[in-house]
């Protein structure tokens, strides 16, 4: 004869087997929850993405109630750290912050770069829109010149001097000076660096007279009157330089495409942490507190979709090719 309380205790001890089943199955990813995340970063420090990312951790760490730490893997134009995140493990614990040379140039430039963008990334958000400007040194050119013309001149009148420093080989700076020395009819020879945060240096010193990077690296050395912009790429100027003329204003056709900046995660992560990253970086970049810290590197925050991520690489992509045809770069 069962007892009154025999089937309650049955109950009882099914419901509390199924309870430790469910708590073995959750451990692990409550674990996983709370590990730190690796964004990773193609620059060395001192750099626009560098900042970007710094700042862009701090807000995602908020969000995700997780700490975000930032890892520098310089070298290859942001190559390296490319390889590193394709061979990371699609659990959301390694993401990749970088601008879109390592993904819309080194693919048209590098016969094995060691990754396949569509394939081997999943895209997570746009951040940011980041201009790069020409800036000429005043310690190397005297008095500078006033305007990209004018510099094209006094290259031609000084020999072996036009040098313009450029963030990376093979990268979109690296070809403009193709285009400019061209289109210029001047000496322009482009000088690569490790980022364009020593190309800044260098020009602030005098060791070269012009360079191209980021505007966000650039400007504030303007106030010190150590260097000059003389233009910016895009299809309009920039709000915190004005007075500065598009390459377009100038005469200067092809150079309308602007590196940008985006998260990117391994291929196969699941899509409930893409879309659960993709909405902590849309709102970290439209927070006040985001612009407000990177307001003087003269970019523009921009979150998005991962299919208009996509999209936006593709776009890029494209405007790579077309440069390259232009300038009649072969693949080697």
């Amino acid at each position: 004869m069962t007892s009154a309380c025999s089937t309650p205790v049955s109950t009882m001890r099914r419901t509390l087997l199924a309870f430790a089943l469910a708590s073995a199955c959750i451990a692990p990813a409550l674990a996983q929850d709370t590990s730190p995340v690796k964004l990773l970063v193609g620059f060395p420090a001192g750099g626009s993405t560098d900042a970007i990312a710094r700042q862009l951790a701090v807000g995602m760490g908020r969000e995700l109630g997780r700490n975000v730490i930032v890892e520098n893997r310089p070298g290859a134009g942001g190559q390296i750290a490319a390889q590193v995140l394709k061979g990371a493990k699609p659990d959301g614990n390694t993401i990749f912050l970088t601008n879109s040379h390592a993904i819309t140039m080194i693919p048209h430039t590098v016969k094995n770069p060691g990754y396949t963008v569509a394939t081997d990334f999943a895209p997570v958000s746009l951040v940011a829109i980041n201009p790069d400007v020409f800036a000429v040194s005043a310690a190397a050119t005297g008095t500078p010149p006033a305007g990209l013309k004018e510099f094209a001149a006094w290259a031609l009148q000084n020999p072996g001097r036009g040098n313009v420093g450029v963030p990376a080989p093979a990268s979109m700076p690296d070809f403009v000076v193709t285009v400019l020395a061209r289109a210029l009819a001047s000496d322009l020879k482009s000088v690569p660096y490790r980022g364009d945060g020593p190309v800044a240096q260098d020009l602030t010193a005098g060791q070269i007279a012009a360079g191209i990077g980021s505007i966000g690296v650039m400007i504030p050395h303007v106030a010190t009157g150590r260097i000059k912009i003389l233009a910016v790429n895009g299809t309009q100027r920039v709000a915190n330089i004005p007075n500065v003329p598009t390459y377009a204003e100038l005469g200067i056709k092809g150079l309308d495409d602007q590196i940008f900046t985006a998260i990117l995660a391994p291929a196969g992560t699941p899509q409930d942490i893409i879309r659960r990253y993709n909405s902590a970086v849309v709102k970290v970049v439209a927070s006040a507190e985001m612009r407000e810290k990177l307001s003087n590197l003269g970019i523009t925050l921009m979150g998005s979709t991962p299919e208009a991520l996509e999209q936006h690489i593709e776009a890029s992509s494209k405007a790579a090719s077309e440069i390259l045809k232009n300038v009649g770069f072969i693949l080697q």
